[in-house]
C-alpha cells in the first residue's frame, strides 16, 4: 500500500464531507453530535480556507485527511486525523501523522482533543504518535481528552 498526500483545496470540498462523514459516523449516532460530521458544502470550505488539510490517498484512492492549525511559536494543533472505516488499523494514521511532523518542520508542541471513552484513539495517540495526556474536560455533553506532544 503506497501512501501519498494531496493539499485539499476548495474543490475537494465534497470529497471530505464524505471522508468526514464516513469516518466520524459511528461518533455522530455515539454521542448525538459530532463536529466533524455533517458539514455542509459552505462550512467545509471554509474550514479549508482556515486549517492545512491534507487528504491521504492509498494507491492513489482517498482514504483519509489530517487536518491541523499553526499557531504560533511553532504550536499547532492537529484538528483532524481520520481514515475511512475499511482502511482503519492499517498504519495509515501513524504514517499520516509522521508526515505531518514532517511538513511542519518548526513545530516544538502538538496538541489535540478525542473523546474520553475513545480507548482506540488513546491507545493510538500514546502509543503509536507519542502524545501524553494533559487532562480531561467536558465539551458540552462529551467528555474529552486533551493531549499534547512536545519536541
Amino acid at each position: 500500500m503506497k501512501l501519498s498526500y494531496r493539499k485539499a483545496v476548495n474543490g475537494d470540498a465534497n470529497l471530505l464531507i464524505e471522508i468526514y462523514n464516513s469516518s466520524f459516523y459511528d461518533d455522530y449516532v455515539r454521542y448525538g453530535e459530532c463536529p466533524a460530521y455533517g458539514k455542509t458544502k459552505e462550512e467545509m470550505e471554509l474550514s479549508i480556507k482556515k486549517y492545512t488539510k491534507y487528504i491521504i490517498l492509498s494507491d492513489e484512492i482517498p482514504v483519509g485527511v489530517i487536518s491541523f492549525d499553526k499557531k504560533e511559536n511553532g504550536q499547532y494543533y492537529l484538528g483532524c486525523l481520520c481514515v475511512i472505516p475499511p482502511y482503519q488499523g492499517k498504519g495509515i494514521g501513524t504514517q499520516a501523522f509522521q508526515y505531518m511532523c514532517s511538513v511542519c518542520l518548526d513545530w516544538k508542541q502538538i496538541t489535540l482533543v478525542t473523546p474520553a471513552d475513545k480507548e482506540q484513539n488513546i491507545k493510538f495517540y500514546t502509543k503509536k504518535c507519542g502524545f501524553s495526556v494533559a487532562n480531561k474536560v467536558m465539551d458540552g455533553s462529551v467528555e474529552v481528552v486533551n493531549f499534547y506532544l512536545n519536541r
